[in-house]
């Protein structure tokens, strides 16, 4: 699924990264839980999460995720932006539920990883 299609589906804001980048994302993960991202073993993945903070953008570097959802309004603090377009990460920024976002992406075709 491309990027921009992500951004309108959940109607999300850009707060960090390369969006004329043509991320091809291929899966979805859910988590709060950055122990779980990090057995993640796919490449091309968005991560969905409600934790902003400066260790999710270390976390999704370690892991090689391309592009950060933060769900329920949660907002990016401006480490977490400038750590982000040091990286490449793009991050973005959903009023929508973790769950909300991921049946939506899910119904217009993005797969899980599991």
């Amino acid at each position: 699924m491309r990027l921009t299609d992500i951004i309108d589906l959940t109607q999300a804001n850009v707060v960090a990264g390369d969006t004329k980048t043509d991320h091809d994302l291929q899966k979805a993960f859910s988590s709060d839980l950055m122990s779980d991202v990090l057995t993640l073993d796919t490449e091309h993945i968005l991560l969905i999460t409600g934790l902003a903070n400066v260790q999710l953008v270390r976390t999704a570097e370690m892991a090689d995720i391309e592009v950060v959802l933060l769900a329920r309004n949660k907002k990016a603090s401006p480490e977490m932006i400038e750590l982000a377009n040091e990286i490449g990460l793009v991050l973005l920024e959903t009023p929508f539920s973790i769950y909300r976002s991921s049946g939506v992406l899910y119904e217009n075709g993005l797969e899980p990883v599991y």
